[in-house]
């Protein structure tokens, strides 16, 4: 490994480690962060690696494009997002739906109704369990509610509010900027509409108890 390699190395597990400091004390026995296995991985995401135990995972090289306070908005947005409860789940519902649709044809084939009627309900469940997941609306939601508290996140960790609101605000631009597909732009302007809104808020409220 050439020096360069070897001081890149090190400077991501630093990061790493830095980041896992920034998890609220409560969550750092069951969450983990990691670099993001894959090619052209997202930003950042979260996944379930087991019972009770989400993995944050984080590519690295478009990392380093962000200056430290947009990343620390940017994990807590993602910490925010687990503390939600608004990481998929293990996928169970792909599975079933595969299985009640082989079963749905199987049971036409045997004209059995009532093992019919039930591979029809596991079709029904798992489908519309993937409908809520891939809602847009629904997604966008629990987006803005996970900024939210990413800024609450922040000022725990010593941020003052307009701080973390313009470190959000601009990582948010930069994303928006860089995004290559339209839907992902779009989502990360209506992130950054909801978030302006919400600065507006707040700034109300601060002038409003000074008053």
């Amino acid at each position: 490994m050439t020096s360069y390699a070897a001081s890149s190395a090190r400077a991501d597990l630093s990061e790493l480690r830095r980041l896992k400091s920034l998890l609220p004390p409560e969550l750092r026995s069951w969450v983990t962060v990691e670099a993001s296995p894959g090619v052209n991985p997202p930003l950042i995401t979260s996944e379930e690696i087991g019972k009770d135990q989400v993995e944050v995972q984080i590519d690295l090289v478009k990392w380093e494009a962000l200056a430290l306070d947009q990343r620390n908005l940017m994990f807590w947005h993602e910490v925010a997002r687990v503390q939600n409860d608004t990481i998929p789940k293990d996928g169970w519902e792909m599975a079933a739906l595969a299985i009640g649709l082989g079963g749905a044809v199987g049971e036409l084939w045997v004209q059995d109704g009532l093992l019919l009627l039930l591979a029809l309900g596991l079709c029904g469940v798992s489908g519309w369990r993937l409908f809520k997941r891939n809602n847009g609306e629904k997604t966008l939601k629990d987006a803005v509610e996970a900024d939210e508290k990413a800024i609450a996140l922040a000022t725990r960790f010593g941020y003052t509010l307009p701080n973390a609101y313009k470190s959000l605000g601009s990582a948010l631009k930069i994303l928006i900027e860089q995004s290559p597909k339209k839907a992902q732009r779009k989502k990360y302007e209506l992130r950054l509409d909801a978030l302006k809104k919400s600065a507006a808020r707040a700034k109300s409220r601060v002038k409003g108890e000074a008053l």
